[in-house]
């Protein structure tokens, strides 16, 4: 199964997390298929770039968000 989902980078206590599709038996920081935007929690307020053409795209072709990621785009896609 085909998730979208966050991915940790960044340092020790300074999170940084990238948005990307990957299948489901992957490790989460490890392989991936294609990264679809980027997400700062440390921003004040939290800095979030999301493309919203390639989720739509993936999501139609049967990948599934997960709760994280669907509060991402429910709360930022109408921002851009």
């Amino acid at each position: 199964m085909v998730k979208i989902r966050l991915r940790r980078m960044g340092a020790k206590k300074s999170p940084f997390y990238r948005v990307v599709v990957a299948d489901s038996r992957y490790p989460r920081d490890g392989r991936f298929i294609e990264e679809v935007g980027t997400y700062d929690p440390m921003t004040e307020p939290a800095t979030v770039k999301l493309n919203t053409e390639k989720i739509k795209d993936w999501i139609s072709k049967g990948a599934q968000p997960t709760d994280t990621v669907k509060a991402l785009i429910d709360n930022y896609s109408d921002a851009e």
